[in-house]
């Protein structure tokens, strides 16, 4: 079993403020016989006015270690694999990657991020891991 990340609570209770029901923690999928993929959380929560179910899957990246770029590196190609297996296994469920306010902040206004989330289609949750809230959705 991979380790949680050290917000995985934090996010899983920002999540839950925003009326978000987590349904696995970790949402697991099986691609072909031999793989499997372990994203942090799958959730939903019922849209009122379309009177449907949003489901998210979310990927929950801390971005402590002393490079924030080869964090970036590891969490872009999860993010991109476990894009391909949900388009495959589950495909009305949306990916994002969820980051601390403090990444955001710094790193991910570099070029680089913004080029790759631009040509990746990157979909960000923006979270405050001492507060525990969802600070911004970017689409």
């Amino acid at each position: 079993m991979s380790a949680k990340d050290k917000f995985h609570e934090s996010v899983k209770k920002g999540l839950k403020k925003e009326e978000w029901v987590i349904t696995n923690d970790p949402l697991i999928l099986e691609f072909g016989e031999e793989d499997e993929v372990r994203i942090d959380l799958g959730a939903e929560r019922l849209l009122a006015a379309q009177k449907k179910d949003e489901k998210i899957a979310v990927e929950i990246k801390s971005f402590l270690s002393d490079s924030a770029l080869s964090d970036f590196h590891l969490a872009l190609g999860q993010f991109l694999n476990y894009r391909l297996v949900l388009n495959e296994k589950d495909k009305e469920r949306i990916l994002y990657l969820a980051v601390p306010t403090y990444a955001y902040e710094s790193f991910f206004q570099r070029d680089l991020p913004k080029a790759v989330i631009k040509q990746y289609q990157l979909k960000l949750i923006v979270y405050d891991p001492v507060e525990e809230v969802i600070v911004k959705w970017i689409n």
